[in-house]
């Protein structure tokens, strides 16, 4: 058997561009015609020009924190979907309160690869230990695992006791669920002296997976520990391979790492904010962002897929913070940046003490644009009076090297002590 899911895993990077380009048209054409949240956000745009990286980039990114509110004035799902609620297959309801369609098509999710890449193969039984109750998690999986031709066990959370005795008697091959939760049944199985050693894979998400615990779980026997990454509004979007350097993305997906606050795409490497294109028919997602931050890898995976490969969870975009009681945003960071051409990259950073808050723009520059805009003191002063002019607030200015600025994704710094 394969060590891949199909072709299209180890296919050329410019085969699968083209593929995704020839195919940006007709998802724009038919969100527009077909859903009346999309249609109102694509006004004006003519899909036909939509076909480029270029082209997508001047489309509007639709962030997740505009969701709740989009759902509120249109429910259930803010005039997004293609398809009346009734015609999907589940309908969930996330944290914010967020509600997510799932298709009634197989595998909706697209999570196939992921277990594939984790060893899961036909005839294998799945331990599935996310949560099956509103929130979709658990049927990413139980889609996925289905397609392939595997048995599930809908274990979900919980109950450790009973879990172990489910391995023991059921036999499972891989085990699905967070790491934190899956740590507990095997120090619990050992508290009881009991043999779960049958469990030898793991698919671990919703979690943070540090290089320690991973190397725990390989010595307890599960031979196989790799991490997926994904939403409820996308579905999968990247996973591990048994190379363990970085997550591939998904072949379904258009990927941009924009900066935070715009619709900016970054050079590769550099930290932004995770923002996906998917082709879903009944839930079409155009510039989507994800809130999260992550950065792209050079190169391909050693295990031979093709694909690009990001970082991982690298946190959250959403950096707004308050200062001197006025909320500071990183769209007003890009926004300073703006205004003054010659200014590269910019960081906000706010010191100071409770009641007693200093703001501090750090902008990289290099000597060229230095001299062109007059000098040092003429470039900070013109930054200052952006900073002023767009957050409504004074704040200090100061030059720096370029690349000096940390590569973390961080537009605003919150550096201020509590305590």
């Amino acid at each position: 058997m394969s060590e891949y899911y199909d072709s299209l895993e180890t296919r050329s990077a410019e085969a699968r561009e083209g593929a995704l380009m020839a195919a940006l048209p007709d998802l724009v054409a038919q969100a527009a015609a077909r859903s009346r949240g999309w249609a109102k956000r694509l006004h004006g745009v003519e899909p036909a020009a939509i076909c480029s990286r270029k082209a997508l980039a001047q489309l509007p990114v639709l962030r997740k924190s505009e969701l709740k509110a989009l759902q509120e004035a249109d429910p259930p799902f803010g005039g997004l979907t293609t398809v009346e609620h009734g015609r999907l297959g589940r309908l969930f309801m996330s944290p914010g309160p967020i509600f997510d369609p799932e298709g009634a098509r197989e595998d909706p999710w697209r999570t196939v690869r992921a277990l594939y890449a984790a060893g899961i193969r036909p005839g294998h039984v799945v331990q599935n230990c996310f949560g099956y109750h509103l929130t979709p998690g658990a049927w990413m999986i139980e889609g996925a695992a289905r397609k392939l031709g595997c048995a599930v066990i809908p274990a979900g959370t919980g109950q450790t006791e009973q879990q172990i005795e489910v391995i023991r008697m059921l036999r499972p091959d891989a085990y699905a669920g967070t790491p934190s939760f899956l740590r507990i049944i095997v120090e619990r199985a050992h508290e009881l002296a009991l043999d779960i050693s049958n469990l030898r894979r793991a698919l671990l998400a919703a979690e943070a997976l540090p290089p320690s615990l991973r190397a725990w779980f390989r010595q307890q026997g599960i031979e196989t520990v790799l991490q997926w990454y994904g939403t409820a509004d996308i579905g999968l979007i990247a996973y591990e391979s048994h190379a363990v350097e970085g997550m591939i993305l998904d072949e379904d997906l258009v990927l941009e790492i924009v900066r935070p606050g715009t619709g900016e795409p970054v050079p590769d490497g550099e930290v932004g904010e995770v923002v996906v294109t998917s082709f879903n028919p009944e839930y079409p997602m155009i510039r989507f962002g994800t809130g999260d931050l992550s950065a792209v890898l050079p190169g391909i995976s050693p295990c031979g897929r093709t694909n690009v490969r990001i970082r991982g969870w690298l946190g959250r975009a959403d950096q707004t913070t308050k200062v001197r009681g006025m909320f500071v945003h990183p769209g007003q960071v890009a926004e300073i940046v703006r205004r003054v051409p010659e200014a590269g990259r910019a960081r906000l950073v706010v010191e100071g003490e409770m009641a007693s808050d200093r703001m501090t723009l750090r902008c990289e520059v290099d000597a060229a644009k230095l001299a062109a805009a007059g000098g040092a003191q003429a470039l900070a002063a013109r930054l200052a009076e952006a900073m002023r002019e767009v957050t409504k607030l004074r704040g200090e200015v100061e030059l720096v090297e370029p690349a000096s600025l940390p590569n973390d994704g961080k537009v605003i710094e919150d550096a201020r002590k509590y305590d």
